[in-house]
């Protein structure tokens, strides 16, 4: 997997464009997900085999998709199903005793049926073993073809009940997967898949590179860069619906795409009048606004929560480094001095900590910084960890790695103690972008 952070705004002007396919590629599903670590004493949780209807058989149980939720999360320890001494349904086969046994902290049991217009009927209840209380039960009608949301909707409210943290399992991720990367035969797709990395559809296929994409705050759009004219070009594109346009095909770079917190503008990077330099596009009209103006390569920008400033890369010290830029000021301040490259930052949703691509003794990593402590942390142990993405609710964050020369994607917890891959048997993943909590 070759690098695509600072030094990808450069490449893009000698990239080589292949012919456009309209051909349709059979989505690219990630393998199964493979825990590495989690934290030294995790919850202990009994999801119990939920009950559900004959008809209901073929599909995955619900307990097995929560618990698998749970467990990635790292925080919690579930406890195997043919441990467990009984499997309740309902409160009245609920013998507290035989859990407080097994050293289990919380019991969840449920159940889903086939209603009489053919919808599922699911409920489910969280107990607190050792009080021996409900805490917690919530009942959903959904279709068939909800059965996983149903099931990661389960382990997100079981997640927030118990650590006071909104659960981000029903959110999704999108990638960009390369098959025969570097070939005349290479294929490149954008894919969207669920947060476990099952479900995934392809959104866009190209023989091209497509590079760069990012989520619209109400997880309803994206924007994505392509080669598909020829040249670097940037594209918006509806999820679940026909529209696509091309916003820009400049000469020279179009690259780096993101969106403001209020969906209405689109922070990217333009080399059209020479250097590159971040630009704000109004959505609604399609105006340009210059913010940065700089000899140096500025490029990879994200947003502060509150819209306020922007973050970017640039190499006008000397080496690749992250700034701060504040829109309504144009008051500038360098926020990173650690390590010889530091790119591609993001800032969590409390606007106070930072996780980047930093390199060390010529190793890359992502890192985590506090901006008021200015306290470093590296997060991955890997090599060429890069392109990292937060989940929405700030515990978690996506990024590209290697292992055994393919290119997979990687998940580690914003403190490093919990850490889990998603490799691929389809070919390489690269620049994950975790989407936002899906209300709509």
């Amino acid at each position: 997997m070759q690098k695509i952070s600072f030094v990808s705004v450069v490449l893009f002007s000698a990239c080589v464009s292949l012919l456009v396919s309209s051909a349709t590629f059979a989505a690219g599903s990630l393998d199964t997900i493979i825990i590495d670590r989690g934290v030294d004493e995790p919850i202990r949780v009994a999801v119990v085999p939920f009950k559900m209807d004959p008809s209901l058989m073929s599909e995955t149980n619900i307990a097995d998709i929560v618990g698998f939720d749970l467990a990635r999360s790292g925080q919690f320890d579930p406890l195997a199903s043919e441990n467990m001494l009984s499997y309740p349904s309902s409160r009245a086969t609920v013998f507290f005793r035989d859990w407080r046994i097994l050293k289990t902290a919380y019991l969840v049991i449920g159940s889903a049926r086939v209603d009489a217009g053919g919808r599922v009927a699911v409920e489910f209840e969280l107990y607190d073993v050792l009080g021996e209380r409900l805490m917690l039960s919530r009942r959903y009608s959904v279709a068939r073809s909800q059965w996983r949301d149903v099931s990661h909707q389960i382990a997100d409210a079981i997640y927030e009940e118990v650590t006071g943290i909104r659960g981000a399992f029903s959110t999704k991720i999108m990638y960009v997967l390369a098959r025969n990367a570097g070939s005349p035969d290479a294929v490149y797709q954008l894919e969207i898949a669920d947060s476990d990395g099952e479900r995934s559809r392809t959104l866009f296929s190209s023989r091209e590179p497509i590079m760069s994409a990012s989520w619209a705050p109400d997880g309803k759009r994206v924007a994505y860069v392509t080669f598909e004219t020829g040249r670097p070009s940037i594209v918006i594109q509806d999820v679940n619906g026909p529209y696509r346009e091309r916003l820009t095909n400049f000469r020279g770079i179009n690259s780096a795409p993101v969106f403001s917190p209020d969906g209405r503008q689109l922070a990217m990077v333009l080399s059209k009048d020479g250097d590159p330099e971040i630009f704000i596009m109004d959505l609604a009209t399609k105006s340009l606004r210059q913010v940065t103006r700089h000899h140096a390569i500025d490029t990879e920008p994200s947003w502060s929560p509150d819209g306020s400033s922007i973050i970017f890369t640039s190499d006008r010290g000397g080496r690749p480094q992250i700034y701060q830029l504040e829109l309504s000021t144009n008051l500038l301040e360098r926020l990173t001095f650690r390590g010889d490259y530091n790119a591609r930052a993001r800032l969590l949703p409390d606007g106070k900590h930072l996780v980047f691509v930093h390199r060390t003794n010529g190793v890359f990593h992502i890192a985590w910084q506090d901006l008021e402590r200015d306290n470093l942390q590296v997060l991955t142990q890997t090599a060429l960890d890069e392109s990292p993405s937060l989940a929405p609710n700030g515990t978690m964050l996506i990024y590209a790695t290697q292992d055994r020369g393919r290119g997979i994607l990687a998940v580690v917890s914003i403190d490093g103690s919990v850490k889990y891959r998603l490799p691929s048997s389809s070919g390489d993943v690269r620049e994950p972008a975790w989407s936002p909590f899906l209300d709509g």
